[in-house]
């Protein structure tokens, strides 16, 4: 039955009402956080003041713990949580005003706050961050905390001095492995490195244990052919979350994956995949300050660009983290193929999507083009998703890129079977009407590209490329 149909009148009224008020509930939610931030950094600022006005030689740190004893108590909640807390809010409130004001008038929640200020801890100079701050909140205000996350760090990577190689090397000197004792018996394992080896690991965890449940489906069927009538042996009945950790510790503690190998060893010859996407131009030059620099800086209007200055973008590892050019060209240079992206080399919008090899066009331009789900809010990976006719085949929807988009499998089925409704306009944007008659546009993602302005170079200059590599 399909959801919400045979809801009456007064039930859908009830229903808008209850989404206008929870949207004012949370307005109001995130208004009082900002507000208790104001109040927290305004306690860390005095506790500060007393010890320089007193010379204390810790400088103030004994004064901050006095403070958040004194409100800890006040609260019943431990002095280490305020004191913690207490920084945080002095963080946002003294190095990004922009976006505690921003929380503060209920344009954007706490979560959408803490996106945009991790995203941009990195950036060091004061107008740097008032820049990059103003662009974050006009985003955040129209996107969900899990899709600003990869809009803002792309964001802030335009106002980065220095290159993602350069970070990159120094942050590499971070890599560690770490555990984690829990209840009843168990702990948890720690990975911390390189983002393209990390997703690569997790890339063929997973395809091995899709390939241990696929194949224990097969032997199941067999078996219960052959035992019928007999008492026949457990199912494995694994989830694929549990079969990524008995795959790991196979891995790790006897170098092979024995005793969950496929009948025919598939498991050995899975490798790993990750998706790059790098400018051409990138991959020209370890640096990203080349002779043509000035020319590369934000379309006129595009906030989301994420180019500023006259620097050129990173490499992106699923569209989401930047990685350092070496890893990027390194990858590049050892796929047995890639995608070439055609944007328009003033918006950067997607133009076209190309292979040396052609193969399934279609699928690779709305991958592409689309990136994640495209329900507003859903920020799964576009490969991870379905492809679905906007207009149903059965009922004469083309399958063109003009009507087909990605939704994840929970997206796809609220589609299909509830009263939400989407129609596909121009350039892929999907217009949504819910139940309740409200519209969302959600509009593809920034392609991680350059652009140029008049003052650079001609307007009908060549398409820039930009190479997103699968592996």
């Amino acid at each position: 039955m399909t959801a919400l149909l045979d809801a009456t009148d007064s039930q859908m009224a009830m229903l808008a009402d209850l989404v206008a008020s929870l949207e004012a509930a949370e307005a109001t939610l995130s208004s009082m956080q900002a507000a208790r931030d104001g109040m927290l950094a305004m306690a860390g600022r005095l506790a500060i003041d007393i010890a320089r006005e007193a010379a204390h030689p810790d400088h103030g740190d004994m004064a901050i713990r006095t403070v958040a004893a004194e409100i800890g108590a006040a609260q019943h909640l431990s002095d280490r949580t305020i004191e913690r807390r207490m920084a945080e809010a002095s963080w946002i409130v003294e190095r990004f005003p922009t976006v505690w004001e921003a929380q503060g008038a209920g344009r954007i929640s706490g979560a959408h706050a803490r996106v945009i200020v991790e995203a941009g801890a990195h950036l060091d100079e004061a107008a740097d961050r008032a820049a990059y701050a103003a662009e974050a909140v006009a985003i955040a205000e129209t996107e969900s905390p899990n899709r600003l996350r990869r809009l803002v760090r792309r964001l802030a990577e335009g106002f980065q001095a220095r290159t993602v190689t350069e970070r990159h090397r120094e942050a590499r000197k971070g890599r560690r492995v770490w555990t984690r004792d829990l209840d009843d018996g168990m702990a948890e394992l720690g990975a911390r490195g390189p983002a393209a080896l990390i997703h690569g690991m997790f890339d063929r965890l997973s395809q091995m244990a899709h390939a241990v449940k696929k194949d224990n489906v097969q032997h199941e069927k067999a078996r219960a052919a052959e035992e019928a009538g007999s008492d026949s042996h457990p199912a494995d009945d694994r989830t694929i979350d549990q079969l990524r950790a008995d795959l790991l510790a196979d891995l790790l503690l006897t170098g092979t994956p024995a005793g969950h190998d496929t009948t025919d060893g598939l498991l050995g010859e899975i490798q790993a995949r990750v998706e790059v996407s790098v400018p051409v131009m990138s991959l020209m030059d370890d640096d990203r300050k080349t002779a043509d620099a000035a020319a590369f800086v934000h379309a006129p209007g595009d906030a989301a660009c994420g180019i500023s200055r006259d620097s050129l973008p990173p490499a992106l590892l699923d569209g989401t983290t930047p990685i350092d050019i070496t890893t990027a060209r390194t990858l590049a240079g050892s796929a047995v193929g890639w995608d070439r992206v055609l944007t328009h080399p003033i918006s950067g919008a997607m133009l076209a999507v190309d292979r040396y090899r052609p193969s399934e066009q279609l699928r690779r331009h709305l991958r592409a083009r689309d990136q994640r789900c495209r329900f507003p809010g859903c920020g799964i990976a576009a490969r991870k998703c379905d492809l679905d006719h906007n207009h149903a085949a059965s009922t004469g929807g083309a399958t063109t890129d003009v009507n087909l988009a990605a939704f994840c499998r929970r997206h796809h089925m609220l589609k299909h079977h509830s009263p939400w409704h989407v129609e596909q306009r121009a350039g892929g944007v999907l217009e949504w009407t819910s139940p309740t008659g409200r519209t969302y546009v959600d509009r593809p993602p920034p392609q991680n590209t350059v652009v140029f302005t008049e003052s650079g170079r001609e307007s009908d200059a060549a398409d820039a490329d930009t190479v997103p590599v699968p592996f």
